[in-house]
């Protein structure tokens, strides 16, 4: 037997002669446990999905929907006997059918395989045969429901990709000029999707019909302009350029398709977020295009456009300070909005890439308690939600976000490793090479903070190698960052580095990072804190030369660069006006400045709230959670201030 869903719901036997379904509610139970994809779907749930008020009788009448589907779907099963496809579970019901005999599935499959291989022989076939499949729109006769106009908006979207994917394989293998008038008609009706414009001119183009090619551009270019205030994406640009010079073949760089659909100003997204990952000075233009496309999909007033442009940009991320707070804020207040108005029962997958969003965003730093609160929520419900997808991609981008709030207490490097170390798992298996050396870079500092520096150098070689391939400009300067941080752990030791040449090398690793441009949530302060880390390895005292820029750490570097100019008064007010250290890379490190300061004034109650705060980071290195600087062994500074609290 087979269910189609694609079209008006229906079932059919091995024979291909109809199974009498029921009636209507009886269709769209069957409908509703379709589109759970095999999950348990709640009583209740299934009670408020059929009825918009239930009837006092409400559970009754679908268990009696329930036993009508069981006789007519599975009408040899013996009396008394359990039925093996409408299958009671738990407080509900589920549907167990291997997905080859549902539309629906067969269709979402075919379309992961084709964006994950697209060079694969049968590619195309299976992605034609999908396609074809379609009869109308899904769950056509199931009307009035919240939950089927949902799963309409979805699937729509999935076969608009699928209709564009296909195009560009046919354009990519050297035919498609018969699909001028199919994508004429696409772009016609979707006008938003502006890589549509793209394999049209490229049909044209093909077609020989260039002049035609390029009016198709420029009149994209003019509706971007007019009804969203946007410039055409990169790839479109090219497109117009390439025709323009006479080129003979068009044949653009193949489009890696991830999980997820790219809707509305979707060239623009795409391009933020090529810009992001190469870093420098591209990087402050990939957000600025990145807000202007969140923004741009608002105006149109469409949540699920709106979803889909927000979780496009899903570049890995690192630090745990925003380089932009405003507009980190702006993104994630977008993103909260869109989720209340997708309702809890949105599409999982646009839900897990807004929440996932909130939480990469929600760098914590910069946020109060209570925001920190909603942001590690929404790093686990988005995780949750990707590990029930089965969506690689997704995941990936959900741990990033469970990553980024990690930093809630100190002495958690371990478990970031672990983080660190499924991202990389994932990442390698599935070939997504951008978050493979996120996994990478996460995995050096968690060996770093764990003072393992072997297998940190071995992370950083492996980060490199990749970046290669990736383009990751900033990788190096990063990993030029741990070994400048190596050179001054071993300056300590016997036959070492100088300290003078530690210095110099913390110096080269700052030059290479001002260069890069973009980054003031990495950059600022980094350099100052990490020559005051190796004074202190030296028993030396801070700093105290003007021009440092301490940037965000000022406020725990204070009370030391007020010691080392023999001024104690002004050291322990400033040491009394020392904040809790947020919970960030840098909050180990933060919390020894605190101790050292406090043991070195007599300050006990300092002395020993730093005391409790370091206690589980006992085995950790200072500054060592960055990868890029070090204060030496936590140990050291809790031991300093215990001996400072217990002092009678």
């Amino acid at each position: 037997m087979r269910i189609d869903v694609l079209g008006a719901v229906r079932a059919l036997r091995d024979d291909g002669t109809p199974v009498d379904l029921g009636g209507p509610r009886h269709r769209e139970v069957l409908a509703r446990l379709v589109a759970a994809g095999g999950r348990m779907v709640a009583t209740d749930t299934l009670v408020e999905d059929l009825w918009a008020e239930p009837p006092v009788r409400a559970v009754g009448a679908l268990r009696t929907f329930v036993a009508a589907l069981r006789r007519a779907i599975e009408p040899g099963r013996p009396p008394r006997t359990p039925p093996r496809v409408l299958v009671t579970e738990g407080p509900g019901y589920a549907l167990r059918l291997p997905r080859d005999t549902v539309d629906v599935h067969r269709f979402e499959d075919a379309l992961a395989r084709a964006r994950r291989t697209p060079d694969a022989p049968d590619a195309l076939t299976d992605l034609d045969r999908a396609l074809a499949a379609w009869r109308g729109p899904a769950y056509a006769d199931v009307t009035g429901s919240a939950w089927a106009q949902r799963e309409r908006t979805r699937l729509e979207e999935l076969r608009l990709e699928g209709v564009e994917l296909r195009a560009r394989l046919l354009l990519d293998s050297g035919s498609g000029a018969e699909l001028v008038a199919e994508l004429g008609a696409h772009v016609t009706e979707h006008p938003w999707r502006e890589p549509a414009w793209g394999l049209l001119a490229r049909a044209l183009h093909r077609a020989g019909r260039q002049a035609d090619a390029l009016a198709t551009l420029r009149r994209a270019r003019t509706m971007l302009a007019d009804q969203l205030g946007l410039d055409p994406g990169a790839e479109l640009r090219r497109l117009e350029t390439d025709i323009l010079q006479g080129a003979t073949t068009l044949q653009p760089p193949r489009t890696v398709w991830t999980a997820g659909v790219r809707l509305g100003p979707r060239t623009t997204v795409e391009l933020a977020r090529t810009l992001a990952l190469a870093g420098g000075d591209a990087l402050l233009h990939s957000r600025r295009d990145r807000l202007a496309a969140v923004q741009a999909a608002e105006r149109t007033g469409d949540t699920s456009l709106t979803a889909r442009v927000i979780g496009a940009y899903d570049v890995p991320a690192l630090w745990s300070r925003a380089d932009d707070p405003a507009q980190s804020r702006a993104v994630v207040t977008a993103a909260e909005r869109t989720l209340t108005a997708l309702g809890t029962d949105g599409p999982a997958e646009l839900r897990a890439r807004l929440l996932a969003t909130v939480a990469v965003e929600s760098r914590s730093a910069d946020l109060s308690a209570s925001e920190r609160r909603r942001a590690g929520q929404a790093a686990r419900e988005a995780e949750a939600l990707a590990r029930e997808l089965g969506d690689p991609a997704l995941l990936v981008f959900a741990l990033n976000g469970v990553f980024l709030q990690s930093f809630t207490r100190p002495g958690l490097a371990a478990a970031r490793d672990v983080i660190g170390a499924e991202i990389l798992d994932l990442a390698t298996r599935h070939a997504l090479p951008n978050f493979a050396v996120l996994g990478r870079l996460i995995r050096l500092q968690s060996a770093s903070a764990l003072g393992d520096l072997d297998a940190a150098t071995a992370h950083a070689e492996a980060a490199e190698q990749l970046a290669v391939t990736t383009e990751a400009s900033l990788v190096p300067v990063l990993t030029g960052w741990f070994r400048a941080r190596v050179t001054a752990a071993r300056s300590t030791e016997l036959g070492g580095p100088a300290a003078a040449t530690a210095a110099a090398h913390y110096r080269a690793a700052e030059d290479a990072l001002a260069e890069t441009a973009g980054m003031p949530g990495l950059h600022r302060g980094l350099f100052a804190l990490a020559l005051l880390g190796l004074r202190l390895l030296h028993g030396r005292p801070a700093p105290t030369d003007p021009a440092l820029d301490w940037g965000p750490y000022r406020p725990w570097t204070r009370p030391l660069v007020l010691l080392a100019g023999n001024r104690d008064e002004e050291a322990r007010a400033a040491l009394a006006m020392t904040p809790e250290p947020p919970p960030e890379h840098m909050q180990e490190a933060l919390w020894c400045l605190t101790a050292h300061a406090a043991a070195r004034l007599g300050e006990r109650p300092v002395a020993a709230r730093a005391a409790t705060a370091l206690r589980p980071a006992r085995t950790e290195e200072a500054g060592g959670a960055s990868g890029m600087l070090t204060l030496g062994p936590v140990a050291r500074y809790l031991a300093e201030a215990e001996a400072c609290a217990d002092k009678g």
